[in-house]
Parts: C-alpha cells; sequence; structure tokens
C-alpha cells in the first residue's frame, strides 16, 4: 500500500534521540529546556515571526493560542466547519462558541464574504484553517478582523512550506499553530506550536503550557501541561532542517500528478496561484457532480489497488453530534457538498515517480 502520508525519519534524528537519552535533560518543568528553547528559535526563524512556543500537541497550540488572543466564556469565534475536529474543539475548550462559517469551493478554504455575514457584537476572534496545505486568503480575513477588532488565530497545522505573498503561512495572523503529528510536513511524533510576532501573546502562551507558572512553583493564571519534551524537540530540529527537501519532492510529485490527471474533465484539481503556494500536505480532488457514494467507491478501488486514497472530513464539524446538539443546526452548503466529493491521493517524500504514475494511471482507469 502507498500510504497517504508517511514519516521520513532517518539515522540523524534517531542520534539526536539517543544524544539527549545520554546526556539529558529529558524534559524542563518550566518547558524551555535547551533543545526545546533551539527548536523554537529555529521555528521562529522558519515562520518569520519573533516567538515561536512549543507543546505537546497540536491541539495544544490552538486551545493555548485562542486563550491568549483573549477568547473567554461565551465569546463567539467564527471558522469553518471543514477540518479536524480540534479546530472547534480548542475554541470550545476556552469557553467560547464555535459560529461555522461556509468555504470557498475553490479553495476549501473559510470564504471571507461568509465570515462577514457571522460577525455580531460577540464575535472575538477569527480562526482561519490553510486547509490541506493551502494558505487561507489573508489580506481579505485580515481586513475583516481590523474593521470589527477581532483577533486571527491561523489553524496552520498542515501548512508546513506553504507561503501567502511569498512570506510564510500564518504570518499575518495574531498567532498561527502548527501541528508536529506523525502524518504531518515535519513531525516530533505527537506535538505542535504556536507562533506570534505579538509579545503579549508570548508570554501568555508559555505561561499556558506550564501550569500558568513563569518560576517554579508560582502560578500566575489557570494553565496546563502542554510542555514539550527534548526528545520531540530533537526530532523536530532535524525535521526541520529537511522540511525544504521534503516540500520541494511533495511540489515535484503533485506537479507530475496534475499532469497526468489534467486530461480527465471528471476532476477538479487543486488549485495554487502566485500569491498563494501549497505545502501539498495532501493532493485534493474533487469528483465532480458525484454522490458521496460514487466518490467512497472510487477511494475503496485505489485502495484495494494498493494507493492509500482518503476521503477526508466526510462529517463536517457542524454536523457531529455534540456540536449540533450544543450549538444548533446550520446549513452550509459548499461544506456539505465538498465533504461528498474530495479525496487526497499520497504526493509525499516517500512516493517515487513511478508511483505516481501508478496512482495517476490507476484513478483514470477507475473514472
Amino acid at each position: 500500500m502507498i500510504p497517504i502520508n508517511l514519516p521520513i525519519i532517518g539515522e540523524e534524528e534517531i542520534e539526536a534521540v539517543v544524544k539527549v537519552m545520554r546526556n539529558g535533560p529529558l524534559t524542563s518543568a518550566l518547558g524551555a529546556g535547551p533543545m526545546v528553547t533551539q527548536f523554537e528559535k529555529k521555528f521562529a526563524e522558519f515562520a518569520g515571526v519573533k516567538h515561536a512556543v512549543a507543546v505537546n500537541t497540536g491541539t495544544a497550540a490552538l486551545h493555548s493560542a485562542v486563550v491568549a488572543a483573549g477568547v473567554k466564556q461565551g465569546d463567539e469565534v467564527i471558522l469553518p466547519s471543514f477540518t479536524f475536529v480540534a479546530t472547534a474543539e480548542a475554541v470550545v475548550m476556552a469557553g467560547g462558541e464555535p459560529v461555522f462559517a461556509d468555504i470557498d469551493p475553490e479553495t476549501y478554504n473559510l470564504f471571507p464574504d461568509e465570515i462577514e455575514k457571522n460577525v455580531t457584537k460577540k464575535t472575538r476572534a477569527i480562526m482561519p484553517v490553510d486547509l490541506y496545505g493551502f494558505s487561507v486568503d489573508s489580506k481579505p480575513i485580515s481586513e475583516i478582523a481590523a474593521e470589527h477588532d477581532l483577533a486571527v488565530v491561523e489553524d496552520a497545522a498542515q501548512a508546513h512550506g506553504a507561503t501567502y505573498a511569498d512570506k510564510p503561512a500564518g504570518v499575518f495572523a495574531d498567532a498561527a499553530c502548527w501541528s508536529l503529528y506523525a502524518s504531518k510536513n515535519i513531525t516530533t511524533g505527537e506535538g505542535g506550536v504556536a507562533t506570534t510576532d505579538n509579545d503579549e501573546i508570548a508570554e501568555t502562551l508559555r505561561l499556558i503550557r506550564t501550569h500558568g507558572e513563569k518560576a517554579k512553583y508560582s502560578s500566575l493564571m489557570l494553565g496546563y501541561n502542554y510542555r514539550m519534551s527534548e526528545i520531540q524537540a530533537a526530532i523536530g530540529l532535524v525535521q526541520l532542517g529537511k522540511l525544504p527537501t521534503f516540500v520541494a519532492k511533495r511540489r515535484e510529485n503533485a506537479k507530475r500528478l496534475t499532469k497526468l490527471l489534467a486530461g480527465s474533465d471528471r476532476l477538479k484539481l487543486p488549485m495554487e496561484s502566485e500569491e498563494r503556494k501549497h505545502s501539498w500536505y495532501l493532493y485534493t480532488v474533487r469528483l465532480k457532480n458525484s454522490t458521496g457514494n460514487e466518490r467512497n467507491k472510487i477511494v475503496e478501488e485505489l485502495q484495494k489497488k494498493g494507493i492509500g486514497a482518503v476521503a477526508y472530513y466526510v462529517n463536517p464539524v457542524h454536523q457531529m453530534p455534540y456540536y449540533r446538539e450544543i450549538f444548533g443546526e446550520r446549513e452550509l452548503p459548499e461544506t456539505e457538498k465538498a465533504a461528498g466529493q474530495v479525496f487526497s491521493l499520497p504526493v509525499h517524500p516517500g512516493v517515487t515517480e513511478a508511483q505516481v504514475d501508478y496512482i495517476g494511471k490507476t484513478l483514470l482507469d477507475l473514472l
């Protein structure tokens, strides 16, 4: 089976872990051991901002950033439903109410016009998602945020290597949140990072990740145990150095697959533009004018032929029982339509040219 994603781990990562295990420390009570500190410095440089705060999961990064951005009990946060549930989860964990808005059918990202429609007096933040690794349309979102005095917390969990206006994804937000889960463009096994140019948000993020403490046994605010270990940071440092190579290979595979599939009138292929460059975390196609059953059958047949195709977000968050029952019914036609038509194909760095050709030919034959 050609998996949809695959962590690329080499001897360098293994050696980095062994070095930490032999020499220590394994972790730091305040979350800022030598490896974590070094990793944060390098990640901030990569993200084009002053601060990076490393935590133990991408969800921890999201939750911390939502709290640090000022979301409190009863505040509304506008976000897409077409995303992994952690995006909405972070809002609820902070005491806020997720307000689900519809997506742009061309990009699958939060549609700025839909954000504007959902702003109320209770709105505190906008939480766009760089879905599949394609940057949100930052300029109009920033304009809406400025007009209504809202914070922007960008879910960049899939966007390592994506750019907007020649700058890293997330750089225009008040805070951006990155996942380092095993499937992502770089990994620490589990892990996450919140990045920001805002000194106050950065300080709050650091307090949140370690029980609200700035010094040991002296808690200044409600916090959590979101520390990243030294072992995770050691892996992350090596992976971060490899990221340009990883993204270049993903881009090469995506370009080759696009060329193969371009002749099909049944598929809408993923878009990219001069202003917005993809990280190619997932290569997502859309089966035009199809039902969920037809899409599901194609995915099943691809899997039978050894291709790890996956249909992501077939259950949009607003339709999941907890969110529907607590926050009410919503109609999001573009979200629901996409959920029944899209599926993703492997283009990660472990996929060879011959495998890309096999994926393309197999899909065309099935269509």
